[in-house]
């Protein structure tokens, strides 16, 4: 058992993480399309983020309502560690600023592919905010699949820019959202703590879009139903995320991040006939080969203990 888990005293139930983790990509992904759907409508990145987060509180709230944990604690609201989930929820709003303004302007596939270097992030949060030990080797096979991400982004490509810049500092604060979220005490119920989040990603995305010019009308019910969609999307996502970041180590779930790159070419071909071939290779193969050499680790880890 890792320091992490010892520390928390949470048990470590890695493959049903896995799986929700996995959920949570196919979810992020379809938001993205989304995002980048009305984009070209004429909606700013702060107006969708501060929408996602809006629409993003009914699945939130639906999750907490349900949560046994939740009703047989007395049904409470306050969070003994309410400046980790105010910090987290503000990480996010960033975060998804950067992001959102990334898909509207690049490849969907190329954006998506360079966020995933959210692995690095959550392992180098992992040593300080966690105690889990990251060995030589987990440190060389992240680095190989940053040296991908290197490639992805192009330095010294021609539109090479703050354009390709913005996912790679999403990534950073959604490695330490995933992280933080299992910093709080292990009897906080998972929902609650998406709820709090989600709250402060509101609130700051509100205060961002307002900052930034305000709200354009919305133009037809049909745009108003993409929004409430992308909203679903989203709050499913990082609902998935927190709960599966809860039960096992964050080093466990790394891996599994590379999942969406597949999917992200492939949406990104199907909608909107986006094939940036020479942008994502040779570099996604190295983001994958980095990611597969930490599973291959951790499995052989797993056997010795």
């Amino acid at each position: 058992m890792s320091v992490a888990a010892s520390q928390t005293g949470r048990p470590n139930r890695a493959l049903p993480a896995i799986l929700i983790s996995l959920a949570s990509i196919v979810l992020f992904d379809l938001m993205g399309l989304v995002i980048k759907h009305l984009s070209t409508h004429g909606y700013s990145a702060a107006e969708l983020s501060s929408y996602r987060n809006l629409f993003g509180l009914i699945p939130a709230g639906i999750a907490l309502w349900s949560s046994r944990q939740w009703r047989a604690g007395g049904r409470r609201l306050w969070l003994r560690q309410w400046p980790i989930a105010v910090i987290r929820g503000l990480a996010v709003t960033v975060a998804q600023f950067c992001f959102y303004l990334a898909i509207g302007r690049i490849a969907f596939a190329t954006a998506a592919t360079i966020s995933y270097s959210s692995s690095l992030f959550i392992l180098l949060y992992s040593v300080p905010l966690l105690g889990e030990r990251v060995g030589a080797f987990r440190w060389s096979a992240a680095l190989v699949g940053f040296a991908g991400v290197v490639l992805v982004m192009g330095p010294g490509r021609e539109g090479f820019g703050l354009d390709v810049v913005l996912p790679l500092i999403a990534a950073s604060l959604y490695g330490f959202a995933g992280v933080s979220s299992r910093m709080m005490d292990a009897e906080v119920p998972s929902p609650l703590i998406n709820l709090w989040s989600s709250s402060m990603s509101a609130l700051g995305a509100f205060v961002l879009a307002m900052a930034l010019g305000g709200y354009a009308p919305i133009a037809s019910l049909t745009d108003l139903a993409w929004i409430v969609a992308m909203g679903l999307f989203g709050g499913s996502a990082v609902l998935c995320m927190v709960i599966a970041y809860r039960m096992t180590e964050p080093g466990n779930l790394a891996p599994f991040a590379y999942f969406g790159i597949p999917t992200a070419f492939t949406l990104g071909w199907l909608f909107f006939d986006e094939a940036p071939f020479g942008d994502l290779f040779p570099g996604a193969i190295l983001i994958v080969a980095g990611g597969l050499m930490i599973l291959w680790r951790e499995r052989r880890l797993a056997r010795e203990e």
